[in-house]
């Protein structure tokens, strides 16, 4: 089992930026790759960026493509959003998903941060 846990959310205008965190615990070894997710209110969950553990590959939903960046910190199992130029519709709660090696989807993950944008 692996164990994730977010933080770095909270409160921001319009414009401004946040670096959100994702510790992950346990068999960790198994990772493939991991991901952010996000929640708006009333809305399904939506896709907002994915790395591979091997290699670094990067994927972005369009909508924050050239706005935020996801990295990983290997040897502290833990991967980053840093989110720049921000906007309500970037309001909502981001999920931390992990995926293990020979998994076809996300099979772990977070209890979520809320990051609020206000205009």
């Amino acid at each position: 089992q692996v164990q994730l846990v977010e933080s770095g959310g909270g409160l921001v205008q319009a414009g401004g930026s946040l670096r959100l965190s994702c510790a992950a615990s346990g068999r960790t070894f198994s990772s493939y790759g991991m991901g952010w997710f996000r929640q708006a209110p009333g809305k399904e969950r939506e896709f907002v960026a994915t790395i591979r553990w091997s290699g670094g590959d990067t994927i972005y939903a369009d909508s924050v493509k050239g706005r935020f960046i996801i990295s990983r910190e290997s040897r502290r199992n833990t991967i980053y959003l840093q989110m720049n130029n921000l906007n309500s519709g970037d309001t909502g709660v981001y999920y931390c998903a992990f995926q293990a090696v020979g998994s076809p989807k996300y099979n772990c993950w977070g209890q979520g941060t809320q990051v609020t944008v206000s205009s």
